[in-house]
């Protein structure tokens, strides 16, 4: 393991993923070391899901899995970004990046992006 990681109280470290041809951010995500370790040794991107208090594959249940490219740690080692090449899309929503909203000045949201593939066929 990486001796300049610098995971939190709760053993998690947030990870950024892009994706490395399009310069997209796709998401932010948690490892702990598992996670991470899992990671670098399949060449594919593991989480830790909060949620679930879980170890988890992304992409797992739908297929469009996150092939490392890159890992890097911050300068204060408590973060890292992960350059992927994402299969199919990285939102569940059914967008290729999670962040596929914008916040305008008077704070109203609207989606700027396209969907990549209709969730319901995927997530049954």
């Amino acid at each position: 393991m990486i001796k300049d990681i610098k995971f939190n109280d709760k053993g998690l470290i947030p990870a950024v993923i892009q994706d490395e041809k399009r310069k997209e951010v796709l998401t932010l995500c948690y490892m702990n070391k598992e996670a991470l370790q899992k990671t670098m040794d399949e060449g594919k991107v593991y989480v830790f899901r909060r949620s679930r208090n879980a170890l988890m594959l992304k992409g797992g249940s739908s297929g469009h899995i996150q092939i490392v490219k890159s890992i890097y740690i911050d300068c204060e080692g408590n973060s890292i970004l992960i350059k992927v090449e994402q299969k199919t899309a990285a939102c569940h929503a059914g967008y290729f990046t999670c962040y596929y909203r914008a916040i305008s000045k008077d704070g109203s949201v609207k989606i700027v992006d396209e969907m990549v593939f209709n969730p319901k066929e995927v997530y049954k």
